[in-house]
């Protein structure tokens, strides 16, 4: 991959939730449904999906909408004013603690209203955090633009 930094480049890995700028988070969060949008065996697993999620991490005041459309991704920085289902973190701390151990153990976010479709969406955010976890040991976009 061209635009992975070599391993003498690479700084120790800090808390996201301390160490990140609100920004920051936000550029580091859309290039990770960028890299899910690029996920063919997860978009196969939403591929019938028409829904309009909003995600908020309540203690930065952060929210952003996410359209799922047949598989696309599609996000807007602006929170939905009629979103089918809402994930909430109470915290950043717990929301990047997710990244970590997303692989082991379940996704923990509360999702309103609660879901028949809880399969989904944990399915749904086990891919997202792997995302994010890619994003966070390597935050370059496309072009070679550090996220930080």
């Amino acid at each position: 991959m061209p635009n992975t930094p070599s391993p003498e480049q690479t700084l120790p890995r800090q808390d996201p939730a301390t160490s990140l700028s609100k920004r920051a988070a936000r550029r580091i969060i859309q290039r990770a449904f960028v890299l899910m949008g690029r996920d063919k065996v997860l978009r196969h697993q939403i591929r019938e999906a028409e829904i309009i999620t909003l995600w908020i991490i309540e203690d930065w005041d952060l929210e952003w909408t996410v359209f799922l459309h047949r598989g696309r991704f599609e996000v807007e920085r602006r929170p939905a004013k009629h979103p089918a289902v809402t994930l909430s973190w109470p915290t950043a701390t717990e929301f990047f603690q997710q990244v970590d151990r997303a692989e082991s153990a379940g996704i923990q976010a509360q999702i309103l209203p609660a879901q028949e479709r809880h399969r989904f969406f944990e399915t749904l955010l086990r891919g997202f955090f792997a995302c994010l976890r890619h994003v966070l040991a390597n935050p370059i976009d496309d072009v070679g633009e550090s996220l930080l």
